[in-house]
């Protein structure tokens, strides 16, 4: 049981109000009635003036220091955040000091969860997707093993196909170790001056006959006829690219669909979008669609191919590049994704 404020404050100023009127009464021809006048005055005062520093000074802060630590063994790391006015006493800086740091904690706490949570659901993503291309290249050659690669037509036909998983295998390990170094900062952005249009056109141009398939279009948006110059690691801009095009080939419309390439030049960055008129993607996939291995609509997406980390690569790359891809979609009317690099007026 805690002393209280105003039993502490009354012994105190008790105490200074009798030195007083005993002071008081060693002066000669002192009333009596001056020496009570000036006991009561020095009690009342001095007990107001303890009480108000013992109780808001002293005693407040430290239960709410008590009320923290008592929260801290109880593992509730939710604390109502400090305010920045002005500091009364050490005792409440102190106090704000400990909040503080108890916030930051549970900040940690969360982060290692989520932490946690995104290491569980990598393992077993990464566990997945080398299982199924494994899986089938050894069901492959095992059925060659057992005799089918005496038929020269099974045998070919078989090979091409355990080829293919085991392309798809490196894909994979290729992607991986990819995103690996960029997120590491081994991977370093080798920043040049290019035309950003001619890494337009050779995307398409490496995509052409995929989207030919799926009788899409591809379309540069193009108003200008000089060069519009940008400085960013060409290689690494190409690979975004081509992962947002073969993404809006991946999940566009057949027959009347299209990928559309924008560029707009901005006072000293040019922002480039890539639109599709697709499926399109719901707010909650937007929220993990740079995550890796997140398919939007999982069932439907191991299909239409890939390694599941193209937009995971594309995101750190233009983040590197100091800046960031936004995407902006409704489910069926298409997507938007858009970046920007800064630029060079000619």
């Amino acid at each position: 049981m805690f002393i209280q404020p105003r039993f502490i404050s009354f012994v105190l100023s008790l105490f200074i109000a009798i030195s007083t009127a005993s002071f008081c009464s060693l002066v000669p021809n002192t009333p009596s009635t001056s020496v009570a006048t000036a006991f009561l005055i020095s009690l009342t005062s001095s007990f107001l003036l303890i009480y108000f520093t013992v109780e808001y000074l002293i005693f407040k802060e430290l239960f709410k220091i008590n009320t923290l630590f008592e929260k801290l063994k109880k593992k509730d790391f939710k604390f109502p955040k400090s305010g920045n006015g002005f500091k009364l006493s050490p005792i409440e800086s102190l106090n704000r000091e400990i909040t503080l740091f108890a916030q930051l904690k549970q900040k940690e706490i969360e982060d290692l969860k989520k932490n946690e949570t995104y290491r569980k659901e990598f393992i077993a993503d990464i566990s997945h997707e080398l299982k199924t291309p494994i899986f089938a290249a050894q069901g492959y050659i095992y059925t060659l093993l057992d005799g089918a690669k005496d038929d020269a037509e099974v045998s070919e036909k078989f090979l091409k196909k355990a080829a293919k998983s085991l392309d798809g295998l490196d894909e994979l390990v290729q992607d991986l170790l990819t995103l690996s170094e960029i997120e590491m900062g081994a991977a370093k952005m080798k920043k040049e001056q290019f035309d950003i249009f001619q890494i337009v056109n050779e995307v398409f141009d490496q995509l052409d006959k995929k989207a030919s398939k799926k009788k899409m279009k591809l379309i540069s948006d193009r108003n200008v006829e000089k060069p519009i110059l940008v400085i960013a690691d060409q290689k690494r801009i190409f690979q975004v690219l081509r992962n947002l095009v073969e993404n809006g080939i991946k999940y566009g419309f057949d027959e009347g669909g299209y990928v559309l390439v924008k560029v707009r030049q901005e006072l000293d960055c040019v922002e480039v979008l890539v639109e599709d008129n697709g499926t399109g993607i719901t707010s909650d996939d937007q929220k993990r669609i740079f995550e890796r291995f997140y398919r939007v609509e999982k069932s439907r997406s191991k299909d239409k191919g890939g390694s599941g980390l193209g937009l995971a690569i594309a995101s750190q790359i233009i983040e590197a590049h100091k800046s960031k891809i936004f995407v902006s979609s409704k489910p069926g009317k298409g997507a938007v994704f858009s970046f920007k690099l800064f630029s060079i007026k000619n």
